[in-house]
C-alpha cells in the first residue's frame, strides 16, 4: 500500500511541475510592426511606358489593409512607334543649318487620362520596411490632344527668268500633302512651339492593369514600383503620323508601363 501511495505522488508531482512549467512559462513577445491605421493616401507617380511618358497624381481611401479606392489624374504624351528621328544638316543658301525632324509625323499626341480604381494587397501584412505584392485595375475617360506638327519645306521659285529656293513652315494638308512627304523637299523641323492655338480633341476612355510592390505598405510614407498594361480607345483614328498605302493610323494604343509612386498617407 505505501508502495503504491509513493508511486501516485511521485507522479502527481510530475503532472504539477509539466502543469507550472506550462502555467508560468513566459510568453514570447511578438515583435511583427502592425503600424498605425491610416485611412487616406495622396501619392504622385512617374511613368514610362512603351511609346512615351506620364505624371500623375492619385487621392485614395484606405477602406482595409488589403484594400484602398482611389482617383487617378494624368497627364501623357505619346509617339508612333514608326517615328524616327533625324536630321540633314542642310545649309544650303539660308544662312541657316537646319534643325532635326521626324518625317511623315503629322501631329504631337498628349493625352489627359482620369480614372477609378482599386489597389489590393494580396501577401500578407508586411513587416516594418518590408515588401508587399498586390494588383490594381482602374478605367475611366480619356482625351486626346491633337497639335499639329509642322515642318519648314523647301520651294524652288522661279521670277523673272531666275530660279531660288524659298523656306516655308508647314503643317501637313491634302493641299501640301506631295511635298511634305518628299524627303528632298523637307529642310528640317520648324523651330519653336508652334501649333498651339491649333490643338484639336479626340475623347475616348482608358484603361490600366498592374502588379506593384509597395516597400513599407502601412508605414506613413508611400513607396511603391508598378507594373503592367495600359490601354487607349478612342472614338475615332487618332493621326500621328500621316496615313500612307504603308502606314494606317488607328483609334486605339497598347503599352506596357512602369511606374514609380511616391506619397504620404494620412489618418
Amino acid at each position: 500500500m505505501s508502495r503504491i501511495l509513493l508511486v501516485f505522488f511521485a507522479i502527481a508531482s510530475t503532472l504539477v511541475h509539466i502543469v507550472a512549467q506550462k502555467s508560468f512559462q513566459p510568453k514570447q513577445v511578438d515583435n511583427e510592426w502592425k503600424g498605425i491605421i491610416y485611412r487616406n493616401e495622396k501619392t504622385g507617380n512617374a511613368t514610362l511606358h512603351t511609346n512615351g511618358y506620364t505624371i500623375a497624381y492619385n487621392s485614395g481611401k484606405i477602406k482595409t489593409y488589403y484594400k484602398t479606392n482611389y482617383y487617378h489624374l494624368e497627364l501623357g504624351y505619346m509617339t508612333d512607334p514608326r517615328e524616327q528621328k533625324q536630321n540633314r544638316n542642310i545649309p544650303l543658301s539660308f544662312n541657316k543649318v537646319s534643325q532635326a525632324f521626324k518625317f511623315g509625323k503629322q501631329n504631337y499626341l498628349y493625352v489627359l487620362r482620369a480614372g477609378k480604381g482599386t489597389k489590393r494587397l494580396i501577401t500578407d501584412k508586411a513587416k516594418r520596411k518590408g515588401v508587399a505584392v498586390g494588383y490594381n485595375y482602374e478605367a475611366g475617360p480619356s482625351i486626346a490632344f491633337l497639335r499639329p506638327y509642322y515642318l519648314e519645306l523647301i520651294y524652288n521659285i522661279e521670277q523673272d527668268g531666275r530660279f531660288y529656293n524659298e523656306l516655308r513652315v508647314e503643317k501637313y494638308s491634302e493641299d501640301n500633302a506631295v511635298k511634305f512627304l518628299d524627303y528632298n523637299s523637307v529642310f528640317g523641323g520648324a523651330p519653336g512651339n508652334k501649333g498651339w492655338s491649333e490643338l484639336s480633341i479626340v475623347p475616348g476612355v482608358q484603361g490600366k492593369l498592374g502588379l506593384f510592390f509597395s516597400l513599407g505598405a502601412f508605414e506613413e510614407y508611400a513607396r511603391s514600383l508598378e507594373i503592367g498594361l495600359m490601354g487607349d480607345f478612342f472614338i475615332k483614328k487618332i493621326p500621328v503620323m500621316v496615313e500612307t498605302d504603308a502606314i494606317s493610323s488607328k483609334p486605339y494604343f497598347l503599352n506596357f508601363y512602369a511606374t514609380i509612386e511616391f506619397g504620404k498617407r494620412t489618418n
